[in-house]
């Protein structure tokens, strides 16, 4: 009886098997494609083409000169509903807000780049969230999120021009206050919208989290709208989270 040759799909299949048994552990390294290709009676570059479908669903990935790892999968547990809700965590002397705090009771290092703030046109999708017409004056504060020394999430939040001007808001600085920056300028938030939108990255995207090199990972789009005063949108916050390094969890209090 004569075996069939390996195939790319085939061999790859043996992967994800070994990585779901746990025959391969996350940053295992795999063989290197000549030992492959004995190992399967195939070709070097059959073995290319499967370590691509591999990268491709997301089960390894490369480093430039060091060969192709099982995937490392340590998500940061992040549960929005703890924030904007009850006794803030927001500590201005060790420039602390609710996001470090949490992530650092998971015994874990978070670090926020430095803002970049503009006044800019309105995008449709941000006008339609603060109620504005497209192409209206709003301030933009984006900011690049890293745990442990890694791009975790993106966070840019846009604001009517009259809420952030004269404010920290407008200061391309980490600025943590008491009770959070917009209830202590003046403008606090009575009630939040929160929309979730699973997608694709765009190039944008892909550049500022470093997933150059992860092709296949889809993206959790947060957008959470924050209502002020006569229910007038003050803030909306959009963050972009890599589904490889967040988990996200949502706990409500029921009513008894």
């Amino acid at each position: 009886m004569t075996t069939k040759p390996a195939t790319a799909r085939s061999i790859a299949e043996s992967f994800r098997a070994r990585i779901a048994s746990g025959a391969l552990q996350p940053g295992d390294r795999l063989p290197s494609t000549k030992q492959l290709a004995a190992e399967f009676g195939a070709s070097e570059l059959v073995v290319y083409r499967a370590i691509t479908q591999l990268k491709e669903s997301g089960h390894v990935v490369a480093r430039q000169g060091a060969g192709a790892f099982v995937r490392v999968y340590n998500p940061l547990v992040w549960n929005p509903g703890e924030y904007e809700r009850g006794e803030r965590r927001d500590d201005p002397i060790t420039n602390t807000d609710d996001w470090k705090a949490q992530v650092r009771a998971q015994g874990r290092e978070p670090e926020q780049g430095i803002p970049q703030v503009s006044v800019e046109p309105a995008p449709k999708d941000i006008a339609h969230w603060l109620g504005l017409e497209p192409g209206t004056p709003v301030v933009a504060r984006r900011r690049l999120r890293l745990v442990d020394g890694e791009p975790c999430q993106l966070a840019d939040s846009w604001f009517p021009v009259e809420v952030a001007e004269g404010t920290p808001l407008m200061e391309e600085r980490d600025v943590t206050m008491k009770g959070g920056i917009l209830a202590a300028t003046g403008n606090p938030q009575f009630r939040i919208r929160d929309e979730l939108d699973i997608r694709m990255p765009t190039d944008a995207e892909i550049e500022r989290l470093s997933l150059q090199n992860l092709p296949g990972t889809p993206v959790c789009q947060h957008a959470r709208i924050g209502y002020g005063t006569s229910d007038v949108p003050v803030r909306v916050m959009v963050t972009i989270a890599p589904g490889d390094r967040n988990r996200i969890v949502y706990e409500l209090e029921l009513t008894r």
